[in-house]
């Protein structure tokens, strides 16, 4: 087509083969935006195309990724807020039927909606780094260092030492959301295949958000150039892996964390009913 219809933040091409996403840059643009850059994505991406309306007097374009087909989306595993999701176009209301139109081609060009093997949708460009509550974590495509911060870092952590992990050595990557209480960035082992993964704060092979550490703009295109880097080492096995939810935690730890929930209440960061919720879950967890 190689028309470009341009929206709140970002400017779709569309091209071809392909849909050409360049985001804006600005005070107002979502900060994953402004990181990501641009992106192309390939039409056999692309599962289907939408049109809704939006907020405000807005309609909403968006494309929908076939599963497995971005190692982004894959990594974010539905986490995404609405307005940091990089597939969506927001344009006014009176272009509604320019979008429309645009919609209609994209959809007659698309070649199916079946999960993929293998991504389509390339990942973030390597050397990444991100600073998190308990260390640094540094990327440069062939391995994945932590760096323990005295001030955040677990005495686990402290006597494991510094880490390093090749690639090859990994099966995946779990990622929880900076935007959710207890976040963190884990990396999956081969070796570890059916042990029961330490608490992230305990876990040599994680590093744990906190409050304002390992932001989504840049602790999500890490996790996600981790992830393309293993499945391309490693083959349709890896994956990434859902929180583990199931995992028992030491009384003295479900303690501390009652009282860093306490702490974060009594500054007014959570209010009543997320602090009520969320010790009711960490009480259930003994």
């Amino acid at each position: 087509m190689g028309d470009v219809l341009a929206g709140f933040h970002a400017a779709w091409e569309f091209e071809s083969d392909s849909v050409l996403i360049r985001f804006e840059r600005g005070i107002r643009t979502p900060k994953l935006f402004a990181a990501l850059g641009e992106r192309r994505i390939p039409l056999e991406a692309i599962a289907d195309v939408t049109l809704t309306p939006g907020k405000r007097g807005t309609v909403v374009l968006r494309a929908v990724p076939r599963p497995g087909a971005d190692p982004l989306m894959e990594a974010a595993a539905d986490q995404l807020k609405e307005g940091s999701d990089p597939y969506r176009l927001v344009l006014p209301a009176e272009r509604e039927t320019l979008a429309e139109y645009y919609a209609d081609e994209l959809r007659a060009r698309l070649t199916g909606s079946d999960p993929v093997d293998r991504f389509l949708v390339a990942a973030p460009e390597v050397p990444l780094q991100f600073k998190a509550y308990d260390g640094k974590a540094s990327f440069d495509g062939r391995s994945v260092s932590f760096r323990w911060f005295w001030t955040g870092a677990s005495s686990t952590k402290w006597k494991a030492g510094d880490q390093s992990f090749p690639v090859g050595a990994l099966g995946g990557v779990e990622w929880r959301s900076p935007e959710l209480f207890e976040g963190y960035l884990r990396l999956l082992r081969r070796d570890a295949s059916g042990e029961r993964p330490a608490q992230p704060d305990h876990d040599p092979a994680a590093v744990v958000f906190g409050l304002g550490y390992g932001p989504v703009h840049e602790s999500l295109p890490f996790a996600a150039a981790v992830l393309a880097a293993v499945r391309s080492a490693g083959g349709a096995g890896a994956g990434v892996a859902p929180a583990d939810a199931g995992a028992r935690r030491d009384p003295a730890d479900i303690a501390d964390r009652i009282r860093h929930l306490g702490e974060l209440h009594e500054a007014g960061l959570v209010t009543d009913e997320e602090f009520s919720v969320k010790k009711a879950e960490l009480l259930a967890e003994l």
